[in-house]
């Protein structure tokens, strides 16, 4: 698989892998190491469906200041904010899991 490809993957993408993975057996599920990773895949899910969920409120924001149903700038400020902030920090994450993929594909065995 191309990193490349990387960018364009999302949360439901990756989650409907993993159990057509673990439906053709493809992953112990009674290994420590796939419990911990698991643990950490529901977590990023987790943190990607909670910034969807933050840019879909401020795009609800926008589109109920645009029609007139609320005049409450300081709503759609903080839900921008919010949306902005959660979206930064997940291009952080992925920013730092392909810094780290491509450390582990450089290094000399």
């Amino acid at each position: 698989m191309a990193i490349d490809n990387l960018y364009h993957v999302n949360s439901g993408v990756i989650y409907n892998q993993m159990r057509t993975d673990q439906m053709r057996g493809q992953i112990a599920s009674d290994d420590k190491n796939t419990d911990a990773f698991a643990s950490v895949f529901d977590a990023a899910l987790k943190s990607i469906n909670q910034t969807n969920a933050y840019v879909s409120d401020a795009e609800n924001e926008e589109i109920r200041l645009a029609l007139g149903e609320t005049e409450s700038t300081h709503d759609l400020t903080i839900a921008l904010q919010k949306a902005s902030t959660a979206l930064q920090y997940t291009v952080a994450v992925r920013d730092k899991f392909l810094e780290s993929y491509r450390t582990l594909m450089n290094m000399q065995i």
